[in-house]
């Protein structure tokens, strides 16, 4: 499966010029092309105009910092990012997976380490948008995209989710990124009718049926609500 993220695209956010030579040396080692944003702004605009599969976002750049950049690439959709920090920032990962992030690596890093990160989220998210592979599996929990329907493995066994097209559609997004916490904004934006104001509250209502429809199904406690920040599918044994 190696071949599906050859000639992938990767947007590096970075003003330090000595890091990004060292990045695009490994990077094109294993065959991805690269681009080179100086700064947040310009890393948006590059966004936008070249849709790369995949940001390198170091978190202190000039005009945007990463985080400024990672909350309006989530407001647009869910291109995979990897944080780089350093090591003098106080943030741990759980802070950076929260807020929308694929992964993060920390400075000073090991480039091999880093483009090794990078294949590894383009492997999950170009897996995920394979036709020919529709089935997302989140430990016990298989959801066909295809034919809407989500089961939960016991043994031999599948044992069919009866869930509404809304909760089925929550569902999978949340799989698609389990550890990382969706707001109830994103939710409605990604899973939700756009044609009528939804509130945020009707997200809960929808988050609460899904969940007894899991516990019925042997998987109590998902997905785990964070208070004041939203929801995540969280992994699954």
């Amino acid at each position: 499966m190696e071949h599906m993220h050859t000639n992938a695209l990767i947007l590096i956010a970075e003003d330090e010029p000595e890091i990004v030579d060292i990045l695009k040396a490994y990077l094109h080692r294993e065959g991805l092309r690269t681009v080179w944003a100086t700064d947040g702004r310009t890393a948006l605009e590059l966004h936008l105009s070249l849709r790369p599969d995949l940001l390198l976002l170091d978190v202190q750049m000039p005009q945007l910092d990463g985080w400024q950049v990672l909350a309006e690439l989530r407001r647009r959709g869910n291109t995979p990012v990897i944080m780089v920090t350093a090591h003098d920032q106080d943030l741990d990962k759980l802070t950076a997976l929260r807020i929308g992030a694929d992964d993060y690596v920390v400075k000073p890093f090991n480039p091999a380490e880093v483009a090794a990160r990078v294949r590894a989220v383009l492997r999950r998210t170009q897996c995920q948008d394979e036709s020919s592979t529709p089935v997302l599996r989140v430990g016990t929990l298989e959801i066909d995209l295809e034919a809407f329907r989500a089961s939960v493995r016991q043994g031999e066994h599948l044992h069919s989710l009866p869930l509404t097209l809304t909760e089925f559609r929550l569902l999978a997004h949340m799989a698609r990124a389990p550890r990382r916490v969706f707001s109830r904004g994103e939710l409605i934006h990604a899973c939700l009718s756009t044609e009528s104001e939804v509130l945020e509250r009707t997200i809960d209502s929808h988050i609460s049926k899904l969940r007894k429809k899991l516990e019925d199904a042997g998987l109590p406690g998902i997905p785990l609500s964070l208070r004041g920040v939203g929801y995540r599918l969280e992994d699954i044994a």
